[in-house]
């Protein structure tokens, strides 16, 4: 008897759980950053999110619990997302640099390239890029059959032919400004436009 299409989506889910388990395991293993003995930062989110948040470096709240988007930056986006509409269980994020590093600049290119397996592994249908760190590495990374992201806030572009991508400004450093939250907030609002026009199946 054929499987059903839930049955499918079920497999498909049962296999990304699966895949991001094995990486979490890879950068928790893994000693080629400087990071002593802090642990690394590991994604949270839906295996299989329509929407992949993409930040460039753990702040310490994210640090502290070793989970990326954890602590204010986390809770303004939540408020956010139900702004726009969009359901936090359709998003996933994840840190371009996984590790508690005292400089970006010293994590390893294997870290950064950890990305590329979350982004095959996810799917997603849009990337948020927040800042212009996180910029920097996606750009550097090549993502297969991509185009570099431009630094151009609140305009949905290409990144692949099955993903599009947002560039805002970097949440962390719009938590505390008026103005700074102001400029995240009239960038971000095209994810609202953008998930909206989804069709509903």
């Amino acid at each position: 008897m054929p499987a059903t299409d839930d049955e499918i989506r079920e497999k498909y889910l049962e296999r990304a759980i699966r895949e991001l388990n094995g990486l979490a395991r890879e950068v928790q293993a893994c000693d080629l950053c400087p990071r002593g003995n802090l642990a690394p930062v590991l994604a949270s989110g839906h295996p299989q999110a329509d929407v992949f948040l993409l930040k460039h470096a753990p702040s310490a709240s994210e640090v502290h619990e070793g989970v990326a988007f954890y602590g204010r930056s986390g809770q303004a986006l939540l408020k956010s997302l139900r702004r726009l509409g969009i359901d936090p269980l359709v998003v996933y994020g994840t840190l371009a640099i996984k590790c508690p590093v005292a400089d970006p600049m010293l994590s390893a290119p294997e870290c950064r390239a950890h990305l590329l397996t979350e982004l095959a592994i996810v799917g997603p249908r849009i990337v948020v890029v927040m800042g212009e760190g996180a910029l920097a590495v996606l750009n550097e990374l090549e993502v297969p059959l991509g185009r570099p992201v431009e630094p151009r806030h609140g305009e949905i572009q290409v990144l692949t032919p099955s993903c599009e991508a947002l560039y805002v400004p970097d949440i962390d450093a719009a938590l505390d400004e008026e103005g700074a939250k102001r400029a995240f907030w009239q960038a971000f609002r095209a994810l609202g436009e953008w998930y909206g026009a989804l069709p509903p199946y």
